[in-house]
C-alpha cells in the first residue's frame, strides 16, 4: 500500500474520530488506554499469552504509571520516575486499588542515577543473566531534541540543554553520533548497553529506523525488532504535530541491524487501515544530493530563480517553492537556470506531488534509479506541474519574470511580456550548455504534453487570460501575483485564501483540480523511479 493510499476518510476527520478516553487528558505523560491496551496486546503476540507471569516488567520512565494499567501481576511489575511528585501520586493509587506494589514504585533518574541505587530485587533481576532475559523494558519516554522545539509531549516551547546535561550523552557519546541530541536515544542506548539481553517496547517516533542522525545509533545499537504498530501522535497528550507515533518490541539479545519492517497502522479510534513499509535507507543518499549533482550557476547571469533545498522528507516540504530570490534559512538555494530546469522541476513535482499526511511526515525522498532519464512524457509531466503549483512563488515585483507559459498572443496580453524564456524553453529554442544531460549542447527539440499535461496548460490559459483583461492587470504577472491581485491580503498581510471575484475562485479551482490530476498521474513514477520506497 502506498503510503499516500493509506489517507482514507475517516482519517481527515480525525477530531471527531478521538474517542473519550484519547480526549480526557490525565497529564503531561498520559498515554491513551486504547494504545496500553494495544501495546500490550502486542506484547503478547511476541512473548505469548502468559507473559506477566513469566516476564519482569520495568517502566523507568513512569510518570504517574497508566501505561501500567491493564498488568495483573504486580510482583512481577517495577516503576520509576525522576520525579518525586509522581512517585506520591503512584503511591496515593497503589492506596485506592491500582494494582502495584509501593516498594516496587520508585523515584530514580535513568540517564544519571547508577543502578546500584535500585530497590534490591530489582537490582537483582538486572544482575542475573538468566532473569535478565526475562525483563521487560516497558516506557512511553520523552522525545525532546536537544536542538529543536518538537517534542512528542512538548508545548513548541525550547528546551535548551534537554539532551546533552545527562551522564548517558557523555558515556555514549561515540556510540550515538547525531543522535546523541534526542533523549530518545539515550534512555534505549543505556538499556541496549546496561541491561543486555532483555526485552524492550517502547513507543517513539520511528526516525530511530530511518532518520539519518540515528544512523550510527542503528550501526551500534543492533537487536531484533520483532513486532511495530503506528499510531496518530496528536491522540497523545498536549501533541499537535501531524505525525506516526511507534510502538516497537525488541529482543535485544538478538543482534541484528534493522533494514526493513512491515508495520501495521492504527487511526484515532484504534482500528486497523493497513500497513507500512519502513526502511533504514542507511545506504541510499538522498534526494538532495542527487539535485546537487545539477548545480549550474550561470556564469553570474541567466539565473531563473532558486530552489531550496530543505531534509528530504514530506514534514519538510513546506519550505520547498520556487523563488526569485535567496531567502534567509540554513538550506541551499539551488540557482535554477536554463540547463537545470528539468531536473528542478523533477524534484520539485516528486516532493509536492504526494499530499503530506500524518503517517508519510517522516518518509524520506531518495536518490532515484537511472530510468527516469529515458522517461520524456514523466519529465515534462514535472515541468507542467511545477510551472502552475501554488508554491511556485515567482514574483514580477523581484524581477524579471522568465516563469510565463504562455505567449502574448496566448493570453491576450496588452503588453509585450519582458521574457518569453519559459515558452521559447517550451518550443525547443533555447540552446543548452555542452555537458547538458538531455541536448549535448544544441538546441532541444519541442516539448510534448501528455494528456494531463495539457489539461493544466489549457485551465491555465483561461485564469491568465481573464487575468489580463482586469484594468490593473501587470503584464509580467506570473500565478503568485495573479493569486495575490484577486485573492486579496488581510491585515496581518497574509494572502486570503479566496477572493470575492467568482469568476476567479472557478477558474482556480479548475487549476488546482486538473494539476491534482496530473500529480496522481505523476505518482506511480515516483516509486518506480526509486525517490520513495513504497
Amino acid at each position: 500500500m502506498k503510503y499516500a493510499k493509506v489517507q482514507e476518510e475517516e482519517l481527515k476527520n480525525k477530531v471527531a474520530h478521538v474517542p473519550l478516553d484519547v480526549r480526557e487528558r490525565k497529564g503531561a505523560f498520559y498515554t491513551p488506554r486504547i494504545w496500553v491496551e494495544l501495546s500490550q496486546k502486542y506484547i503478547a503476540d511476541v512473548l505469548g499469552k502468559d507473559w506477566q507471569d513469566e516476564y519482569y516488567v520495568w517502566d523507568c520512565a513512569a510518570g504517574t504509571g497508566n501505561l501500567l494499567t491493564g498488568l495483573t501481576n504486580k510482583y512481577h511489575i517495577w516503576a520509576s520516575t525522576i520525579d518525586k511528585a509522581d512517585v506520591d501520586v503512584m503511591h496515593d493509587r497503589i492506596e485506592n486499588g491500582a494494582n502495584l506494589l509501593k516498594d516496587h514504585v520508585f523515584q530514580f533518574d535513568f540517564l544519571n542515577d547508577d543502578f546500584d541505587k535500585l530497590p534490591e530485587g530489582l537490582l537483582d533481576i538486572i544482575s542475573n543473566e538468566n532473569k535478565r532475559k526475562k525483563l521487560i523494558v516497558y516506557i512511553n519516554p520523552p522525545y525532546a531534541e536537544a536542538t529543536s522545539a518538537r517534542t512528542v509531549r512538548g508545548t513548541g516551547e525550547n528546551k535548551p540543554g534537554v539532551a546533552i546535561a545527562h551522564k548517558t550523552r557523555e558515556r555514549y557519546r561515540e556510540m550515538l553520533g547525531k543522535a546523541s541530541n534526542e533523549l530518545l536515544s539515550h534512555f534505549l542506548v543505556r538499556i541496549y548497553c546496561e541491561i543486555p539481553d532483555c526485552k524492550s517496547a517502547h513507543f517513539s517516533k520511528f526516525g530511530i529506523l530511518q532518520s539519518r542522525n540515528f544512523e550510527k545509533f542503528r550501526q551500534n545499537c543492533q537487536a531484533k525488532l520483532q513486532k511495530l504498530f503506528l499510531m496518530p501522535a496528536d491522540t497523545f497528550d498536549n501533541v499537535r504535530g501531524q505525525f506516526p507515533i511507534g510502538f516497537f518490541v525488541w529482543d535485544t539479545s538478538i543482534k541484528q541491524r534493522f533494514k526493513k519492517i512491515r508495520a501495521n497502522i492504527f487511526d484515532w479510534n484504534g482500528n486497523p487501515i493497513g500497513k507500512k513499509s519502513i526502511y533504514a535507507n542507511d545506504k541510499i543518499l538522498s534526494i538532495n544530493k542527487w539535485i546537487r549533482q545539477f548545480i549550474d550557476n550561470g556564469n553570474g547571469n541567466g539565473i531563473i530563480g532558486y530552489l531550496p533545498g530543505p531534509a528530504p522528507d514530506f514534514q519538510n516540504n513546506n519550505y520547498l517553492f520556487i523563488t526569485k530570490e535567496i531567502g534567509t534559512r540554513h538550506v541551499y538555494y539551488l540557482p535554477i537556470t536554463k540547463n537545470n530546469l528539468i531536473p528542478v522541476s523533477i524534484y520539485f513535482a516528486v516532493r509536492k506531488c504526494i499530499p503530506s499526511t500524518w503517517l508519510n511526515d517522516r518518509d524520506q525522498f531518495l536518490y532515484p534509479n537511472d530510468e527516469w532519464k529515458a522517461d520524456r512524457e514523466f519529465r515534462n509531466d514535472c515541468l507542467a506541474y511545477t510551472l502552475f503549483h501554488g508554491s511556485n512563488n515567482i514574483q514580477s515585483q523581484y524581477g524579471v519574470n522568465h516563469w510565463i507559459p504562455f505567449t502574448e498572443s496566448d493570453v491576450n496580453a496588452r503588453s509585450k511580456f519582458k521574457s518569453n524564456f519559459m515558452t521559447d524553453f517550451i518550443a525547443g529554442k533555447i540552446e543548452r550548455t555542452n555537458g547538458d544531460l538531455f541536448s549535448n549542447g544544441r538546441k532541444t527539440k519541442k516539448l510534448t504534453f501528455s494528456s494531463k499535461a495539457k489539461a493544466v496548460f489549457k485551465a491555465g490559459k483561461k485564469l491568465w487570460t481573464y487575468y489580463h483583461s482586469q484594468p490593473k492587470c501587470n503584464a509580467n504577472a506570473n500565478l503568485y501575483d495573479i493569486r495575490e491581485y484577486f485573492q486579496g491580503r488581510n491585515a496581518n498581510e497574509k494572502m486570503n485564501n479566496k477572493s470575492n471575484n467568482e469568476t476567479y475562485n472557478a477558474l482556480i479551482a479548475d487549476l488546482r483540480s486538473v494539476l491534482q490530476t496530473l500529480a496522481t498521474k505523476i505518482e506511480p513514477k515516483i516509486y518506480r523511479y526509486g525517490f520513495l520506497k513504497e
